[in-house]
């Protein structure tokens, strides 16, 4: 049975006795700037700042978790799709999509350092830390850019064969996966050649995009927007355990490894919430619940506090940022 907790114009709708919902608002933040779609985020756990890009008003907006306050709306990011914080060096990346570039940022001052050209339409960006490099995926160009982050140089342009969906670094392979739309694939690069190694189709799964890894427990979350289907996947045998429905058209998957509980937010406002759990045949998920809350196709967790975050572009006519809480699962 799929559980399922609508939110209304701001409000959420009270459960029935049989029922608690999967997550409930601790806090709604208002937003700087207009009522407009937001983006990917991520989370720097060292200095308490979630990175949120505020896409149709070209901001990126620094928000402090631990005091719940917005510290910086930075504009001039023009249609900013992805951000990645590095606390490794210092860094902030941005996909600064309106100007085919990848913006640098130093992460104590905000201030700018570069702007890398290269990338044709950049959106998800991961990094390497053996190489120190920066893997954007480049989704009009069917390709993933490389950057050099030492001396924030592009280095190369890889062809995919297809349109490029969300890039991250699997850190037991020390390799950078991507999502490949039309081929419904996940393609292994290495980071140091920044070639293909390697292709693993994705059986049940039509045009992949969002992607989350669960390094310690072996395992991947890729969901296709074409089916609105989520596969996890072995991450040593390459192959798909199982799938499950999800929300109209997947976009961003949000892992907390401490209580190994995923979530899917897509653009139709679905958010599906699961938890991970070990099966006779490997790791399964169980299906914890919905939420459904207006343009609610990003979200992040914090993994200390497992607090949820959801940037809404038009709650009442304003933007805000909504915080919610859920329950400690079961053997967590």
């Amino acid at each position: 049975m799929r559980l399922t907790l609508f939110v209304l114009a701001g409000a959420l709708a009270a459960p029935s006795a049989a029922q608690a919902p999967v997550l409930r608002a601790v806090a709604e933040v208002p937003m700087p700037g207009p009522a407009v779609r937001f983006d990917y985020q991520s989370l720097d756990t060292a200095s308490n700042r979630l990175y949120i890009a505020h896409m149709n008003a070209g901001h990126l907006v620094v928000f402090d978790v631990a005091t719940r306050r917005v510290i910086a709306n930075l504009d001039g990011f023009a249609r900013v799709h992805g951000v990645w914080a590095v606390p490794e060096l210092g860094r902030v990346y941005a996909s600064v999509t309106g100007t085919h570039q990848v913006a640098v940022l130093d992460a104590k001052t905000l201030a700018v350092l570069a702007r890398v050209p290269g990338v044709d339409y950049p959106d998800g960006i991961a990094y390497a830390p053996g190489v120190r490099r920066v893997f954007v995926s480049d989704e009009r160009g069917k390709a993933d850019g490389v950057i050099d982050a030492t001396t924030n140089a592009f280095l190369a342009s890889v062809k995919l064969g297809g349109e490029a969906g969300n890039t991250v670094y699997d850190p037991t392979a020390k390799r950078i996966l991507v999502a490949v739309h039309e081929s419904n694939e996940l393609v292994a690069l290495d980071p140091a050649t920044a070639r293909i190694i390697a292709r693993y189709p994705l059986p049940g799964i039509r045009e992949p995009h969002g992607i989350a890894l669960d390094p310690m427990h072996g395992v991947a979350f890729v969901a296709g927007e074409g089916n609105a289907t989520l596969a996890v996947v072995d991450l040593a045998a390459m192959r798909v355990l199982e799938t499950h429905p999800v929300g109209d058209d997947p976009d961003v998957l949000a892992f907390d490894p401490a209580w190994r509980r995923l979530y899917v937010s897509a653009e139709s406002g679905t958010v599906a919430v699961f938890t991970e759990r070990a099966g006779a045949r490997g790791i399964t998920l169980h299906h914890d619940g919905d939420l459904v809350m207006p343009h609610a196709h990003t979200v992040a967790v914090d993994p200390r506090t497992h607090l949820v975050y959801f940037p809404l572009e038009n709650i009442n006519g304003k933007p805000v940022l909504r915080v919610m809480a859920g329950e400690k699962p079961p053997g967590s």
